[in-house]
Formats: structure tokens, sequence, C-alpha cells
């Protein structure tokens, strides 16, 4: 992609043998210390992030096949989690690049491992903004939402269907794209996307990261909780003030984590662009990729506790399971019964429970 994996791999990699760099000004830029550093830092954090965020997501997909509900709160939360583990299979492989500084796996799996990637980026993204406009839905037009409760399967189906087919949309140029080669003066083989000469798709990607990835999100998630935190604290349930910083937390973090990432896509668009054409900015833009796009990863690894464990009724579900597999260890840990109804239908209050809120 040029997006997280092209600008790391490709850029770090690739560039690195073809170009070494060299600038409109003919002037060579030696990024071998980028190289290296990348060999070391990015395998190791993509490890960590694959184990924490595999184990996470994989709990959340058992907790909601078990005991799931056929409503869009738990479609949406199982089909973010499955978003997250698409994006972290990719892991290991871009791993297993950024050490070797070679593509081992042939041209199929480079195709299947960038589909896995963008599928799992972008869906993860559409995913988070389907659970807060159902919130928004739910309780800033109770009794006029689409995702009243005998609609609840039907409209599952037909949202989730739809948000697949946007993340598949947006993700297939790089998909297609995306190409194993080699240099003769190296004899490496590379799996990078490749846009076609003189067409405007690199600098399109870009821009379609900024706006799918970030800007659209970001300002649907702001305005949804805008709307929804006046309504909870109207309300006199004690725990208004725990939904409300749940609410901001859901913002705060998505913002946190991917506006870094975002600022250094942006930049290296004014790149592309000819704008700060220098071998430093290169370097620092390549450097900066490193880490910002690490922190953006994590954030799949932060999906499951702020959107599946911080509720009770699936806190509740998750020790039943921990229960059932390990007796000895868990039988003695007490589960709270959550009175409150999840179908965001029998009560204004129940609708906005900190369960609900998070769940979805």
């Amino acid at each position: 992609m040029d997006t997280v994996y092209s600008n790391t791999i490709t850029e770090d990699y690739i560039y690195y043998y073809d170009d070494l760099n060299i600038s409109e000004g003919y002037q060579i830029c030696n990024n071998s210390n980028v190289m290296a550093f990348s060999r070391v830092f990015l395998p190791t954090l993509y490890s960590i992030v694959f184990i924490v965020g595999f184990i996470g997501n994989g709990l959340v997909l058992c907790v909601l096949v078990k005991y799931h509900k056929r409503s869009i709160s738990d479609v949406c939360l199982f089909n973010l989690a499955l978003s997250d583990l698409l994006f972290l299979i990719s892991l290991p492989f871009w791993a297993h690049y950024a050490t070797t500084t070679q593509w081992s796996f042939g041209s199929f799996m480079c195709h299947a491992v960038t589909a896995l990637y963008m599928l799992g980026f972008y869906g993860s993204i559409f995913f988070m903004i389907l659970m807060t406009i159902d919130r928004y839905a739910v309780i800033v037009h109770t009794y006029t939402s689409l995702f009243s409760k005998h609609r609840h399967v039907r409209v599952s189906i037909v949202l989730v269907l739809f948000m697949w087919t946007l993340s598949l949309g947006a993700s297939l140029p790089n998909i297609i794209f995306s190409k194993v080669n080699t240099t003769t003066e190296t004899n490496v083989w590379t799996c990078r996307v490749e846009y076609p000469e003189g067409t405007l798709w690199r600098s399109f990607n870009y821009i379609q990261l900024n706006i799918l990835g970030f800007i659209i999100p970001l300002s649907v998630m702001a305005f949804c909780y805008s709307r929804i935190i006046p309504i909870v604290m109207a309300m006199t349930s004690q725990k208004k003030h725990n939904t409300v910083r749940l609410m901001l937390v859901l913002v705060s973090v998505f913002f946190l984590f991917w506006m870094p990432y975002n600022i250094v896509i942006f930049l290296k668009f004014l790149h592309q662009l000819g704008y700060m054409n220098t071998c430093q900015w290169n370097q620092d833009l390549n450097m900066a990729m490193q880490w910002v796009e690490t922190i953006a990863f994590t954030h799949c690894c932060i999906n499951p506790i702020i959107y599946a464990f911080v509720g009770q009724r699936f806190r509740n579900l998750f020790l039943k399971i921990l229960k059932e597999w390990f007796p000895l260890c868990f039988a003695q840990c007490p589960t709270v019964t959550n009175q409150l109804s999840e179908t965001g239908n029998s009560s204004c209050s129940s609708v906005i429970s900190s369960t609900n809120i998070v769940q979805l």
C-alpha cells in the first residue's frame, strides 16, 4: 500500500536497493541506516502486536461465537474483531520480509497477504464507524432507528455485506498493483505496490488513506458522541459519568493512535508532489514511518479492550468461558448478572447503559 506496509516495507527496503535514492537534483540518498534500524525494530514490534492482538481479538470471537445474540451490536463487534485478525495475520509475513529484506513467499502470497492487510485495515475502520452510527441511531433516534429489534438480522446482514464491499473497493487498487519483482543488481525479490507510470494512483492512495482512514471516522465519532453525551448527562443514572468517560476514551484513543500516522502520510503525499524533496526529508519520513505505523498498529490490540472487555455483559460471558475451560482456576470467580436491556428498545436508561455504549 503505500499505506502502512508499503511505506515501511517497500520504501525502507525496496527503494533503498533500487534507488539508494536518487532525487530530482541527482543527489544520492543513502538510507542504509534506516534499513538497518528496520531490520531489528519492525520484526520485534510486529511480533508483539501480532501476539497481543491475536489473543485479544481471538477471545472476543470465541465469546461471540459461543454466546452470540442476533443484534447489530454483536454482529459489528464480531466483524471488528475479524477485521483486526485479518490485519494481524499479515504481520508475520511483513516481519519476515523486514528481517530478510527479501520476499520469499511468491507472487500469489504477495497478493494474498496484501489483501489480508488491506481488508483488515479498512474493515476495522469501517466497522468502528458503523458501531458509532448504530449507537447514535439507537440513543438519539430511539424510536425511529432502523435497527429496531424485529429488523436486527436483516439489517445486520445488509450492513455487514456493505461494509465488506466498501473495504474491498478501497483495497482493490493495492491488491491489483502489488507485484513480486527482482533487481538484476542485487537479485533481491520484492513484494510491493507498483502503480502505472504517469498515473495519479500513488497520490490518490495517500489522499484515500487520510480521508477514509482518519478524517471521516474521526468526524463521525466526534459528531455522534457530541449528540449522545448531552442525552446521557440528562439521565439520573449514577453511571452516566462513567459512560461519558468511556465515549471520550473511544474518540481520544482513535485520535492519539492514528493522528501521527496520518500526519506522516500527508507529508509523504507532499513529498510525492515534489515538496520537501531532499535526502534529509526522505530519511526523516522513512524513519518516522517506522514509529507512527507501529503506534497505529497497536490500535487493533486496544479494540478488544475498549469495545468488548469494558462491558459488564461481555466480561461475564468471558468469565463463564474461562470457568468452562479452566474450572479449577476460575471456579470461584463471581459474575454479576447483567439486568440491563441490550436491545436498545425497552427504555431510554437501558439504551445508554455503559455496557451498550462500549459494546457498540
